[in-house]
């Protein structure tokens, strides 16, 4: 399969303009184009912990955008610390940041820090997490509730290839301060609970993880399992969350009995895909969302508006928020090669000791 298989045409994701990503999580500076002043950029990414991406992905495709399109950017993380949030806007914006992106710890820390970019004439960009009453003058992300569809069609097939008979399905849900893991859960609930209701499935328990912490999600399991000792699928919002379970589950020699979902396509997730430990995860191409949010970026550091194709309705206030929402694609062991193909993973990264045989055996080249 062709490198780029994902890939959209940029005509489908913005009206105007063409895609380009870029970023420095050590607050660096690109250079900047001939002609009229360009502005500076100032993204904030939530934490390294939650997900593999934020330390690793988002910051490598942002940096690359921005130095190509030669706007000057300031990448930092916030480490999952609230005041440091706040602490590292407002040094972007006394710096005199064009246009601020963020990806909130939460929607009240998130509104606090856009009201003040909007109070300074910044230009704001919500990345990946949409603050909730925030007025971000844009949002890119994935289609979340699709997202949270594919987990819960994943884990209906991996239950049916496994004959699995009236199933106790767990459900571990992302941060509840998370507006994604609000509409991940729409997803999922909206294929899980037809079945609930119909009797072919049972509901089993089903709880929130604070700050998608994984040490904690492996607790909550580990109680979930001692209460409900017959849990026969989980449904876990992402690989992080996946692996704390596949660890309760392997000490309790369930692993590879009971299907986990997961996304992100994290290295660990298809890891465990390969193993047959996790049934699917969720591929986002982090790299189409970083390219769409710098080139919106770009645009309004240079001044100029950009048009887009989507909005969505904030569900606080109501208002429309101009928007890009990508699409997601579901991973089974027979797929895992095509997020390979598509450079997300390195045949390098993944493919190590043990599972080296198994990345041959399943098509990884």
């Amino acid at each position: 399969m062709r490198k780029g298989m994902f890939a959209l045409a940029a005509a489908g994701l913005l009206a105007t303009g063409s895609m380009a990503a870029c970023g420095d999580d050590s607050g660096s500076d690109s250079g900047s184009t001939g002609g009229a002043a360009v502005g500076k950029v100032g993204v904030i990414l939530p934490d390294t912990a939650s997900s593999q991406r934020w330390g690793t992905d988002d910051p490598k495709f942002l940096k690359a955008a921005f130095d190509a399109a030669g706007v000057a950017v300031d990448i930092q993380n916030a480490q999952g610390d609230k005041s440091q949030f706040q602490t590292i806007a407002d040094g972007m914006i006394s710096s005199g940041v064009k246009v601020l992106m963020i990806v909130n710890l939460d929607s009240g820390t998130g509104k606090a820090v856009l009201d003040k970019a909007k109070a300074a004439g910044i230009a704001t960009i919500d990345y990946d997490r949409l603050t909730l009453n925030g007025g971000a003058n844009y949002y890119v992300s994935f289609d979340n509730v699709a997202v949270g569809k594919l987990q819960g069609e994943g884990l209906v097939k991996c239950l049916t290839d496994m004959k699995a008979s009236k199933p106790v399905v767990a459900e571990l849900n992302g941060s509840p301060t998370d507006n994604n893991a609000t509409l991940f859960k729409e997803g999922y609930d909206s294929v899980l609970k037809p079945k609930y209701d119909a009797g072919e499935y049972v509901k089993g328990p089903d709880q929130s993880v604070p700050d998608w912490d994984n040490a904690q999600a492996g607790t909550i399991f580990e109680q979930m399992l001692t209460e409900k000792k017959d849990i026969k699928g989980v449904l876990a919002a992402n690989d992080g969350l996946g692996n704390a379970v596949i660890s309760v589950l392997k000490k309790n020699k369930l692993n590879g009995k009971v299907p986990v979902t997961g996304q992100d396509a994290t290295v660990q997730g298809l890891q465990n895909i390969l193993a047959g430990d996790q049934c699917m995860t969720v591929y986002k191409a982090i790299k189409q969302e970083a390219d769409a949010a710098a080139d919106l970026a770009i645009s309004l550091a240079k001044g100029q508006k950009k048009d887009v194709a989507q909005t969505i309705t904030d569900p606080e206030s109501k208002a429309a928020v101009p928007s890009v929402l990508l699409p997601p694609k579901s991973i089974f062991k027979d797929s895992v090669k095509d997020v390979v193909a598509d450079g997300f993973v390195t045949k390098e990264q993944l493919c190590t000791g043990d599972f080296a045989k198994l990345c041959t055996d399943n098509g990884v080249s």
